[in-house]
């Protein structure tokens, strides 16, 4: 059981920048969606979902402006949109917290253990940065898994690059949000904002069994 738990872990803290809109219910219990903004060294912020049980904090007030400590999961699901599925990202809360202004040190930490499910691309920005993009599946339990997008840099993404399919890997890093334009064939474009680790340690896990 220990194993499903620390295989994927979150913690982060930051500023409250939503109100809880109601995502489902399950055996009694409500889960709402609030943003959390966390301010990045480059004083950009990422804006990240979270998912809170209103047994955790009064989801009818607006906390709105206030700090959070949440410690978690990040874990997807396929939400149907007309003919196409999209993966939804969120911090699943075990902890929500707030916390004094002061205390708000705008923590951004991820730590996951999982398997390369689909092959890594390799590629270079026009002004010659290494990225690597990866989608690593981590288990959850009762046969489920979480699909996280993962990208890295440099020498981890040359490293990266060449891991097979089903390679078992451990990530630490930071969830980051980033804005992007859609551009379909027939010239229409959409703002949308993808959600992925970006990754500053990785290691392969050589699996004893």
């Amino acid at each position: 059981m220990n194993r499903i738990v620390e295989n994927n872990q979150v913690t982060i803290s930051g500023e409250i920048a939503s109100g809880f809109n109601f995502s489902h219910e399950l055996y009694g219990e409500n889960f709402y969606i609030v943003n959390v903004k966390i301010r990045r060294f480059s004083d950009t912020c990422d804006i990240i979902h979270v998912m809170v049980s209103d047994r955790m904090i009064d989801t009818d007030k607006d906390f709105t402006g206030e700090c959070v400590s949440v410690t978690g999961q990040f874990r997807s699901y396929n939400k149907h949109d007309g003919e196409r599925n999209i993966l939804i990202l969120s911090v699943f809360a075990r902890d929500f917290d707030l916390i004094e202004s002061e205390e708000c040190g705008n923590s951004n930490i991820i730590e996951l253990d999982g398997f390369v499910c689909k092959e890594p691309k390799y590629r270079k920005t026009p002004l010659g940065r290494e990225i690597t993009d990866m989608l690593l599946a981590v288990n959850r339990g009762y046969g489920k898994s979480d699909y996280i997008p993962c990208i890295t840099w440099g020498r981890n993404a040359r490293f990266a690059g060449n891991l097979e399919v089903g390679t078992r890997i451990k990530v630490s890093g930071r969830i980051q949000s980033r804005d992007y334009i859609k551009r379909y064939a027939d010239g229409r474009e959409e703002e949308r904002t993808a959600y992925e680790v970006s990754v500053n340690k990785l290691e392969v896990v050589e699996d004893a069994d």
